[in-house]
């Protein structure tokens, strides 16, 4: 009896102390990684044909590797954007503005990603008129407004140590104060270029 006792004890010990490491493993998967955050950031530039609306800016970012099919974080940026004269009757317009927002990127398989980015803009507008008779008169403009930003891209993506990444967006919303876009209510294409680094690049 003691012995079989002593055996269901023994048993009992190996089966928790097992259960134990099993709960750390799982624990540990799911745990926050300092080798999973990722700093950079990208270009981006849109350019519209008819419109005849150009935008360049810089969108530095922090972001974090959730799973191998999911990254998130905070994406800032600053734009400046024109349209010409000619196409937008007669009034040059030109414009800077600075913002933010967080965005979410899937990976549905390797090298593809889409992405959603949710945007506030803050924005500066400098108009002049270059009609016959009004020549040289300018108007300052300051206004907000959101954004949402969708797109698809591709990557070149190693979690741990690096990620290129190329992706073009569209503004679905539509607040005709959006820097993406233009006067007449036309999309512009966002193209932006990056690339990230993460915190502590795993050791080969």
């Amino acid at each position: 009896m003691k012995k079989a006792v002593m055996m269901l004890c023994a048993v009992s010990m190996a089966y928790t102390s097992f259960a134990q490491r099993e709960e750390q493993t799982e624990t540990n998967k799911v745990s926050f990684r300092k080798d999973n955050i990722f700093v950079g950031g990208g270009i981006g530039l849109g350019i519209g044909g008819w419109s005849g609306g150009f935008n360049i800016g810089a969108n530095p970012e922090v972001g974090y590797t959730v799973a191998k099919w999911l990254d998130a974080g905070i994406s800032t940026n600053i734009n400046y954007s024109s349209f010409r004269a000619e196409v937008n009757n007669g009034i040059r317009q030109r414009t800077t503005n600075y913002g933010g927002g967080v965005f979410v990127r899937l990976y549905p398989f390797k090298g593809f990603f889409l992405q959603a980015l949710p945007e506030y803009n803050w924005i500066t507008t400098k108009l002049k008129d270059l009609r016959a008779g009004t020549i040289g008169e300018q108007l300052k403009l300051k206004q907000e407004a959101p954004s949402l930003l969708l797109g698809a891209g591709y990557s070149r993506r190693m979690i741990g140590q690096s990620n290129f990444f190329t992706v073009i967006m569209f503004d679905v919303g539509d607040n005709l104060n959006s820097p993406y876009i233009d006067s007449y209510g036309q999309k512009l294409p966002i193209l932006r270029t990056g690339f990230n680094f993460y915190l502590r690049p795993k050791r080969q």
